[in-house]
């Protein structure tokens, strides 16, 4: 061995010494936040991590009472079966339907929202609007299901008014053709001004000699917004929507279910309602967590497929 390959050597050596010195000095120096994350930690392996071993039971013949070293194992039956099932084309059609309206009216419903907070110049105005469009996020499903019922049902005020307008009452809670108008109405009065938060925290490091420098130059507040503001928040909303394609079969159990009933079961059928049917009422626990194991296996390929669009496009995506 030559000189120079034991001097490399030997640098190897000092170099990973001194990165382990290092890391050491750094835990030893943040110490209590590395215990602040130990919570976390412990919650993502305890919840998240350790429950993923009962995807197992999606190629068992589970068995309560055999557990799951004693269930016998049918391998992909249970896919089969469901793929096999009518019900199938018709829960993803209604997943995919109800899904495909929330990506086209409630995803950009907060960035236009955000954008037009952002426009705001009186400060206390802007934090009343905010404070009132946040509110609605930590109302629970089921008050808005009832106040959904209260307005909408055959004697509530809406069908009084068209009544009295001299039409006829609309069945909107019975209708096939008005349950998903309602679902994604729900949703976007929900969740908007609470989505708006991350969009905010964006505008918010824009930086201001852009627009000062955009009104020498006789750009008004249109262009200001198309040139400056919206490509500066591009980023965040490539990341979102990744992170939002990834929950494409997950419509929400909560709402999907306080909304259904049996005269609008052929639109409100989506596989989460599915899956609490199958899988707790009638105990099916192999077939739902199949059904399960399936939705999660679409949205990782979805959030992969999703990143790569984003990087070819020159984004950075997530990963």
């Amino acid at each position: 061995m030559n000189r120079a390959s034991i001097q490399l050597s030997k640098d190897k050596k000092a170099l990973r010494k001194a990165k382990r010195e290092f890391n050491i000095t750094s835990i030893r120096k943040d110490v209590w936040l590395y215990i602040l994350l130990i919570p976390g930690v412990l919650h993502f392996i305890i919840f998240k991590y350790l429950p993923m071993w009962g995807v197992l039971i999606a190629f068992q013949d589970y068995n309560a009472y055999l557990g799951f070293l004693g269930s016998p194992w049918v391998g992909f039956k249970h896919f089969i079966d469901f793929f096999s099932n009518p019900d199938f084309t018709r829960l993803l059609s209604n997943t995919l339907l109800i899904s495909l309206y929330n990506l086209a009216f409630g995803f950009p419903a907060p960035v236009i929202m955000a954008l037009l907070l952002n426009e705001i110049r009186s400060q206390w105005y802007k934090r009343s609007i905010q404070t009132l469009v946040y509110i609605p996020h930590f109302i629970s499903w089921v008050i808005i299901a009832s106040l959904t019922y209260s307005l909408f049902n055959s004697q509530g005020v809406v069908n009084k008014y068209i009544i009295q307008m001299g039409n006829n009452a609309i069945p909107f809670l019975t209708s096939d053709n008005t349950f998903r108008g309602m679902i994604i109405g729900q949703t976007i009065w929900k969740e908007t001004g609470f989505g708006t938060i991350i969009y905010l925290a964006a505008l918010s490091g824009v930086d201001p000699q852009l627009y000062e420098a955009a009104v020498i130059d006789g750009a008004n507040r249109f262009k200001q917004l198309w040139h400056i503001t919206l490509p500066s928040i591009k980023s965040t909303v490539v990341t979102l929507l990744i992170l939002r394609l990834g929950h494409v079969l997950d419509n929400g159990f909560d709402q999907i279910f306080l909304m259904s009933n049996s005269l609008n079961r052929n639109v409100s059928d989506v596989f989460d309602v599915y899956v609490y049917t199958i899988g707790i009422t009638r105990g099916a626990f192999s077939y739902s967590t199949a059904v399960g194991l399936f939705k999660g296996i679409i949205g990782i390929i979805l959030i992969y497929s999703a990143n790569y669009l984003a990087k070819k496009a020159g984004e950075s995506g997530l990963f």
